[in-house]
């Protein structure tokens, strides 16, 4: 781990990637969000734009989401997403 990913890492909160997603999601919806909001209850995302989701979060935040980790509840909402980023980067650390 470079003396940047440290850093990246430490400034990596929940509220970071809440604010990532919202303003990512806000973008790509022209909709006003808030952390809670049902993604899939309220028809914005498609199971397509989950797909995308993943790949966003993968590149974003340099974490592989496989598995069982693919499942609807992690997608749901915001916060739901930002939790299992902070799940799956601490795995990394732990092993590194």
């Amino acid at each position: 781990m470079t003396t940047n990913d440290t850093t990246r890492t430490a400034e990596i909160t929940a509220e970071t990637i809440e604010a990532e997603l919202l303003a990512h999601l806000e973008g790509r919806t022209k909709t006003k969000l808030t952390p809670d909001h049902d993604l899939f209850g309220s028809g914005l995302v498609t199971s397509m734009f989950a797909m995308e989701l993943v790949v966003h979060l993968e590149g974003e935040y340099d974490i592989v989401i496989s598995g069982p980790d693919l499942k609807l509840e992690n997608f749901r909402t915001v916060q739901s997403m930002g939790s299992l980023v902070l799940r799956l980067r601490e795995a990394v650390v732990d092993r590194g």
